[in-house]
């Protein structure tokens, strides 16, 4: 253990099960010494996150559901009510209707349109906002993003245009944040075998097609993108802000 990120205080939000990116992100985070809090959305999230809280060795686990503004305001609460200085936030949320991921872009709904946005991307400015006032020395905000958000990407649809949006928000959160010294960056991360990715069509196809092209000949690994983000969140990155970091072993240089 290097400890990169000791005595540093932690929120990740979008831990749902083991298999998520937000998971191995917390598993990384407990590795170098982070005090971690993480969020649930939902009872029926509850019991999972409490349970892997516990393992992570988590200091809280707390409701937010990022659409409802009270939760945010409540999480807020929480933050000033404890009185600790918070360090680097976890954005690790996204969803679009199964629906609207089948069928073609052109036939996406506006409710659908609507509800991938409000999930997918305003709530990082959301959470930017609640989570700001707690950054007391500085620190860390970062998300997660895919390829789709600039390539058409087969089946990605409006997934692909929220992450468009979402990552046009880091840069202006980027800009207007860094007077605070805070720092605000996007991890593109190469297809991984997470409970959402079973939600895009052809969804396997797409992980032979990235091993056979990549530069590296391989799929990333989720551990791989786990470090990334703790290089994010310690003092190693603190140069770095307003940008996308890709880590899909090198697929993205590919012009096929």
């Amino acid at each position: 253990m290097s400890n990169l990120l000791q005595n540093k205080n932690a929120l990740i939000l979008g831990l749902a099960n083991r298999w998520s990116l937000a998971y191995y992100i917390a598993r990384a985070f407990q590795r170098e010494g982070a005090n971690l809090t993480l969020t649930y959305q939902g009872e029926r999230q509850r019991q999972t996150v409490e349970e892997l809280g516990q393992e992570l060795g988590a200091q809280r686990v707390v409701a937010c559901d990022v659409t409802q503004q009270q939760e945010l305001d409540q999480l807020a609460e929480i933050l000033r009510a404890e009185g600790e200085k918070l360090d680097t936030v976890v954005h690790s949320i996204a969803f679009a209707n199964r629906e609207d991921l089948a069928r073609p872009f052109s036939q996406t709904s506006r409710d659908g349109f609507l509800l991938a946005h409000e999930v997918s991307t305003y709530s990082l400015l959301a959470v930017a906002r609640t989570v700001a006032p707690a950054m007391t020395e500085g620190g860390s905000i970062m998300t997660l993003t895919y390829l789709g958000s600039t390539r058409v990407l087969t089946n990605y649809n409006v997934m692909g245009v929220a992450k468009a949006g979402l990552e046009a928000s880091v840069r202006y959160l980027a800009s207007e944040l860094g007077a605070c010294n805070i720092r605000v960056n996007a991890i593109s991360a190469g297809p991984v075998k997470t409970a959402s990715a079973r939600g895009i069509k052809d969804f396997s196809k797409i992980l032979d097609h990235v091993s056979e092209v990549a530069p590296l000949k391989r799929n990333c690994d989720p551990a791989e993108v786990a470090d990334t983000a703790v290089f994010l969140a310690s003092d190693l990155g603190r140069g770095v802000t307003g940008n996308i970091l890709f880590v899909d072993a090198g697929y993205h240089i590919m012009a096929y």
